[in-house]
């Protein structure tokens, strides 16, 4: 068991170490549509990543994923055919959202020997979902 303050060490150890070994600007939250992130995810049971979509807004939240949905077909053969596409994904503070989402289980963020398994997955799968997201951009936007 870790305290909060070592966690919390070992959490920026990763980010550090991930941002050092990547060397890559990626998009992130810099999509240009407000509601839709691309997000990394790493916590001490799985690391996650994908497409997010955030509002409170009633409306926006289902377009969105609708448009996700729409390009499902297209999602699961340009980037990957495990991808998740869950409408009301709850995150552990309790926050419920979109997200469309690969992820790896088993793996810890407090066990650096996942670390590289983990460095491999982000760096192999998030180029896919930028180039995925900058070629219908257009489509999600409109």
């Amino acid at each position: 068991m870790f305290s909060r303050e070592d966690s919390k060490r070992i959490r920026e150890q990763f980010w550090t170490e991930f941002g050092k070994q990547s060397r890559k600007k990626w998009i992130l939250y810099n999509t240009k549509i407000k509601e839709v992130s691309l997000k990394f995810h790493f916590d001490n049971k799985k690391a996650s990543l994908g497409f997010l979509i955030t509002t409170e807004d009633e409306i926006l939240k289902p377009y969105y994923f609708e448009k996700f949905t729409n390009l499902k077909a297209l999602i699961k053969e340009e980037i990957n055919n495990e991808i998740v596409l869950e409408e009301f994904y709850e995150t552990e503070i309790g926050e419920i959202l979109s997200y469309i989402y690969l992820e790896k289980q088993e793996v810890s963020i407090h066990n650096k020997k996942t670390w590289p398994e983990i460095f491999d997955f982000f760096n192999t799968q998030m180029p896919k979902f930028e180039s995925f997201f900058l070629s219908y951009k257009d489509f999600i936007e409109d």
